[in-house]
């Protein structure tokens, strides 16, 4: 009898910049599983060959723009998981995902958080937001785990 593949599809979701260059590093995934990248529009042009990309609005915590911009990303978000429909998020995290990540926990999907690999000392507002729902949250520094105990720490 043969075996029912199952569909497994990824998004990985980072910020512009260091962010987005670690989810880079996860490439090979993106090349073996049926895979969209979610980013902000900046002026740095995020790309990886032969992935679909979507983008939100850069948020910054300290603009008066703020929840404008964090209403706007929520209604993307909502809009593209729809479209896209994932199975997994991975994400290295920034406030204009945060949408993305709690709406599919809304639908039970799984979501993965690696903090970000520049965090050796504090932990960043997303992870802080993001920690106790993610299903699996990496941390690259021994240190953090002082603040994510119940983080995964891998060596690099």
């Amino acid at each position: 009898m043969e075996k029912i593949k199952m569909r497994k599809k990824l998004c990985f979701a980072a910020s512009s910049g260091g962010h987005f260059e670690q989810i880079t590093m996860l490439a090979p995934l993106m090349k073996k599983y049926e895979s969209f990248i979610v980013t902000e529009r900046t002026q740095y042009e995020a790309s990886i060959d032969g992935e679909q990309i979507y983008y939100l609005q850069q948020v910054n915590r300290n603009e008066a723009l703020f929840l404008f911009r964090m209403t706007v990303n929520t209604f993307k978000s909502m809009r593209l998981f729809f479209k896209e429909k994932p199975d997994v998020v991975i994400t290295t995290g920034v406030l204009a995902v945060v949408p993305l990540c709690l709406i599919a926990k809304v639908f039970k999907k799984r979501l993965i958080y690696i903090e970000s690999f520049a965090k050796v000392s504090s932990p960043t507002k997303t992870g802080q937001i993001l920690y106790r729902l993610a299903d699996q949250f990496y941390v690259q520094w021994e240190s953090m785990l002082e603040f994510y105990p119940n983080a995964i720490y891998l060596v690099h």
